[in-house]
């Protein structure tokens, strides 16, 4: 059981029966009367966000959330495949699960699903994901300015800036938090 005092940004509780995660937080202690707990709330089920406020003495339960760790398989008609990588049990999740994360997603990808009651819910990515580039600008030589970038597209159809260097089927690492370039990967046995 959590309390107001243990409210913050990120915790997940369980209201009426649905995991929510809370988005903004603020603690408001007016000049007579209890304080309140002004939040944000995001059900995890659904997406919708809405205000709250609550008051000191209010208690809560924890979600009742488990993570396990999963490989992206495919995708087709009826959603996103990702595989246990511990039983071989899989589970299809739909489109509105996936969200942005489809962006950095190609197969054989491993992350956390997050399950509610037995039931996938979301995915968490790594923190940085290998993907090539499959169209992007020549580097014109003498092209040195400082701080240029150019428009690559990845093979999860993701567009980042990169530097002017590098090149078409290049292997790239990208940072899933921001979306942005981090480094060229270097290959093994690859001059």
């Amino acid at each position: 059981m959590f309390e107001c005092s243990d409210l913050r940004k990120g915790l997940k509780i369980e209201l009426d029966g649905d995991p929510y995660v809370i988005v903004r937080f603020a603690f408001v202690k007016p000049g007579k009367g209890q304080s309140l707990y002004k939040c944000k709330l995001k059900n995890m089920l659904t997406g919708v966000q809405f205000e709250r406020t609550f008051r000191s003495g209010e208690k809560f339960h924890e979600a009742n959330l488990e993570e396990r760790e999963m490989e992206y398989l495919y995708s087709d008609n009826n959603g996103y495949c990702f595989m246990n990588t511990s039983t071989y049990d899989q589970e299809v999740l739909s489109k509105e699960h996936i969200d942005e994360s489809i962006k950095f997603l190609k197969e054989n990808t491993v992350c956390n699903v997050l399950f509610f009651k037995g039931k996938p819910i979301d995915i968490s990515l790594p923190n940085f994901v290998d993907l090539k580039i499959i169209k992007t600008e020549p580097w014109v030589k003498g092209d040195t300015a400082a701080g240029s970038t150019k428009p690559a597209t990845l093979e999860t159809g993701l567009l980042v800036q990169v530097p002017p260097f590098v090149e078409d089927a290049e292997i790239v690492r990208i940072d899933t938090r921001t979306g942005q370039y981090v480094e060229r990967v270097k290959m093994l046995g690859v001059k």
